[in-house]
């Protein structure tokens, strides 16, 4: 009879260099092959270095390559996969970051995180239609309800990180405080743009159901609103408004 080895221990040997190699890893002779299942266990660990490193450019640059490093090599051993998409992979890092006491020095370390897997999630989102620009001309669009892109999320942060983000990738040093973050997808490349913290709101009461106009009320005294509805239309957030009534 065939030893047959249990998903979980499968995933923990492969994920863990210090345990062997689970029993019932055969090669073609059928006999055990630990030399074959540690170049499988590289490779995976290889694999999802190279996922963080692109996927977290900023976090990395912030911190150095020898500590995002070791961070991350602890992160990816608590971590496996949960999805066949390498690319998407890093959904909890954030919370890891939060929660990992040599980081604590960087308090921002967390959002800027947030930020650069959220940009990297609206890349990977399903196509959308977009209304046109000229929808938002008709008289009655306050009283219209929105409805948004898959590629469309908002981040509050205590922190600049839009600019902090641009720094670490060799932009100017930040200057100012807290922010919400609009995250859209205007063609392929999605980009971040900074409100006025309380932004957001705006966004959740729209996915609400609230209409157009009393969900702008939300919104932070300050806000430049015809600049955040420019950035809703021209990247692409409004797949439709629909009217009751009107």
């Amino acid at each position: 009879m065939k030893n047959l080895v249990s998903q979980y221990a499968f995933i923990q040997a492969a994920m863990n260099p210090d345990l062997d190699a689970p029993k019932g890893i055969v090669g073609p002779d059928g006999m055990p092959a630990p030399k074959r299942f540690s170049v499988y266990r590289n490779n995976i660990i290889v694999s999802l270095k190279e996922a963080m490193n692109d996927g977290f450019p900023a976090v990395a640059s912030l911190v150095g390559a020898a500590f995002f490093a070791a961070m991350s090599d602890i992160y990816i051993r608590q971590n496996p996969p949960k999805s066949p998409i390498l690319a998407l992979y890093g959904l909890d890092f954030p919370k890891f970051i939060a929660e990992f006491e040599p980081a604590a020095s960087l308090p921002y370390l967390t959002d800027v995180a947030r930020l650069e897997f959220a940009l990297r999630l609206a890349y990977h989102c399903a196509d959308s239609t977009p209304v046109e620009a000229q929808a938002f001309t008709n008289a009655n669009v306050l009283s219209a309800t929105l409805s948004f892109a898959p590629t469309v999320s908002a981040i509050r942060s205590d922190y600049p990180i839009t600019q902090i983000r641009a720094a670490a990738l060799g932009g100017p040093q930040p200057t100012g405080g807290a922010e919400d973050v609009l995250i859209t997808r205007p063609d392929l490349d999605p980009i971040a743009t900074a409100f006025p913290s309380g932004t957001a709101a705006i966004i959740d009461a729209l996915q609400a159901g609230l209409p157009f106009g009393e969900a702008i009320e939300a919104g932070p005294e300050g806000l430049d609103l015809p600049a955040f509805i420019g950035a809703l239309i021209s990247g692409g957030a409004i797949t439709k408004l629909e009217y009751d009534n009107v």
